[in-house]
């Protein structure tokens, strides 16, 4: 059992993520929320947030959500009213909780002075005298705003998306007041987490998110008390061991217990599968948490869980009089389950066979005992996986953290970034995130500038220009290779044709080395060869090329603003293009305008690509835009029956991302008028 538990163990390294891959996420997380929180104290009446859910946990599941809390800053909730010294009652509205006649863990919110602000205003209600804040009315009020636009109720929480990510927003309230219904929780942490974390965690209050009981007498008034930030630090509390038998019970919920089920049939969720980690490692039932015994360490959960079951209660951890399966696993549905869990149980470890995701690792060890397994974690992932991964991260959550255009918020986003810099201590990755932060924000700020400068008179506009073409320069010394093209871009859009092909031909070269990463692609001996053990800074400039994101708020290439247009009308928030698309595109406009011989050339190639790419170069996620850019460039040139072919092509493929139909559409019919 030891053997296959150390199997499991690396298999499970793989599927979820090494201690150093788990560490680098939660890094690139946290870094985010300080310049989110940093941008938020520089603001009057401003927002908090907390990142929270299985992305800030460390998980790259393709399940994992990607959540988010909003609270508005000048608004603090108490729990009695001597806490009201703490605060300045002209800049602070207060709100007292009513716990007397709700369920454990769920209180109404009486609020003490008037709100100036209207969703708060609107959600008010009024009982015995008071106004309270209706957790349903909020809910409705916060997702009819202009900046929910693009979100659809789920919950407590409004969802949306960012490409092919989903998330969710959820706005509540804050207190810095730790529950005196959760006073118990600190009087068991004997042993587990340390006693600083569980300072930490106190000092930091919790939150209320808008949902009430199923079963509470005033449900549509009622919210729930949230712990998001004080699990966020348990978890991270947590060796790598626990990590993944945590990780271990989320694969057995989604791939054995939920597999098949429809959404409304799915009892267990995920929260129940790390509630039962908290309990078990608290009370100590496991003295060793190591390869060794991580499918003991499973099922020890699993038994609780059981028992959960069978039961009918679910404790909270914090709150243990919050029974979480009350309106939920009851009656014959609870029957059911607990049925269907002992027949598991009955099968032992061999029912983890169904898992498709550690099915291969428990038949290594059964099939090849004399196979040496190796735990340690230098043989789990090599520099360059690492970086890989790394560098994905970097991209992804650029576009995830950016506030978007206009000018001030630029400007506003490198004062936070500054302010973090000056004020925390940081760690490699979190450094290449701001890193990668600062050269977004230069090159948004300097099209936006352009944009602003253009009708300027000749020597601001002269003096202007020598800035922005500053700024582009800076960002790519910050930024990875294809970073350069923004300064391509740049010149094309300011009429230096020869300039801007300059840089494609230094981006050429450098893209030409083997040891570039592009797409996951990279020649691995060429990359250690290179620039392993380098500063990721170094391996950034030298050795990273990512497609080109270009905010549909700012504009770049006139000949893809309807593109642009098209993506905000449905809900998209940047253009992502293929990057040797962008620089055949640029070449193609470019030597239009000197030399079309060489411009039909340039055509041939992009052709060339978006015909025969086989997900190398075009991420089949880019197709659709891929397809656009070649026929905008045919159709420029005067081959309108290819253009229109290449839009039909455009239309057929998957719109994940950009979703640029309405901008295809509109070109087909400009060709076929």
């Amino acid at each position: 059992m030891q053997r296959i538990s150390e199997s499991v163990f690396v298999g499970l390294c793989h599927k979820l993520g090494t201690a150093q891959q788990v560490a680098m996420r939660r890094d690139i997380m946290e870094i985010i929320e300080m310049v989110r929180n940093q941008k938020a104290a520089a603001i009057s009446g401003s927002t908090g947030s907390l990142l929270s859910g299985s992305q800030r946990e460390g998980f790259r599941l393709k399940e994992s959500d990607y959540d988010m809390m909003l609270w508005p800053d000048n608004h603090r909730v108490i729990w009695e009213l001597s806490q009201s010294r703490h605060y300045n009652t002209h800049r602070q509205t207060l709100i007292l909780c009513d716990c007397s006649d709700s369920p454990p863990g769920f209180t109404l919110l009486y609020l003490l002075s008037p709100s100036i602000l209207r969703k708060v205003q609107y959600a008010c209600v009024r009982m015995n005298n008071r106004q309270y804040i209706s957790s349903s009315k909020y809910r409705q009020i916060v997702c009819a705003l202009p900046t929910s636009e693009y979100l659809s109720p789920h919950g407590p929480c409004a969802s949306g998306s960012i490409g092919p990510l989903e998330y969710d927003i959820a706005h509540c309230f804050v207190s810095d007041f730790w529950p005196p219904s959760a006073s118990s929780w600190k009087d068991r942490c004997n042993s587990w987490p340390h006693p600083n974390i569980v300072d930490d965690i106190v000092q930091n209050g919790c939150h209320f998110v808008a949902i009430g009981h199923k079963l509470g007498r005033n449900e549509g008034n009622e919210w729930r008390i949230s712990f998001s930030l004080a699990e966020n630090k348990l978890v991270y509390a947590m060796n790598h061991c626990q990590f993944l038998t945590y990780g271990l019970l989320k694969l057995f919920l989604t791939e054995i217990i939920n597999n098949g089920l429809s959404a409304g049939n799915k009892l267990l969720c995920s929260y129940h599968m790390k509630t039962a980690v908290f309990w078990v490692i608290q009370q100590n039932t496991i003295p060793h948490w190591c390869p060794q015994n991580l499918l003991e360490c499973f099922w020890v959960c699993f038994k609780l869980i059981l028992k959960w079951v069978y039961e009918g209660v679910c404790p909270n951890f914090f709150i243990p009089a919050n029974n979480m399966f009350l309106g939920n696993i009851h009656g014959a549905a609870q029957k059911h389950l607990f049925i269907r869990l002992h027949g598991l149980y009955e099968k032992g470890f061999v029912f983890l066979l169904h898992s498709p995701s550690i099915r291969s690792s428990i038949i290594t060890a059964l099939y090849n005992p004399r196979h040496s397994i190796r735990t340690e974690e230098h043989t789990q992932i090599s520099e360059k996986e690492l970086d890989l991964e790394l560098f994905t991260e970097l991209q992804k959550n650029d576009t995830i953290c950016m506030f978007k255009a206009p000018l001030q918020n630029c400007t506003t986003d490198l004062e936070a970034i500054e302010q973090v810099i000056s004020a925390h201590p940081m760690t490699q990755y979190q450094i290449i995130m701001l890193q990668k932060f600062t050269t977004s924000i230069l090159q948004n700020l300097a099209f936006i500038l352009q944009m602003m400068t253009c009708a300027s008179e000749n020597k601001l506009m002269y003096r202007a220009d020598m800035i922005l073409c500053h700024m582009l320069k800076l960002a790519a010394k910050f930024g990875c290779i294809s970073d350069m093209l923004y300064i391509a871009m740049y010149y094309y859009k300011t009429l230096r044709y020869k300039k801007a092909l300059s840089i494609i031909d230094v981006v050429k070269v450098k893209l030409a080395h083997p040891c570039v990463i592009y797409n996951s692609n990279v020649d691995a001996e060429m990359y250690i060869e290179t620039v392993g053990g380098q500063p990721l800074s170094t391996k950034m400039k030298q050795a990273v090329a990512q497609d080109i994101k270009l905010e549909n708020l700012i504009c770049y290439i006139c000949e893809l603003i309807p593109e642009q247009q098209s993506g905000l009308e449905d809900t998209t928030f940047f253009l992502s293009v293929p990057l040797f698309v962008l620089l055949h595109m640029l070449e193609i406009l470019c030597y239009r305008q000197i030399d079309t011989i060489r411009a039909q050339t340039a055509l041939d190639d992009l052709q060339t690509l978006v015909h025969y790419d086989q997900g190398q170069f075009v991420y089949s996620d880019l197709r659709d835009i891929s397809w656009q850019i070649l026929g905008i460039c045919q159709q420029l040139t005067g081959n309108l029956q290819d253009a229109w072919y290449s839009y039909q092509r455009s239309l057929r493929q998957r719109h994940l991302i950009n979703r640029i139909q309405k901008a295809t559409i509109m070109r087909i019919q400009n060709i076929c008028q």
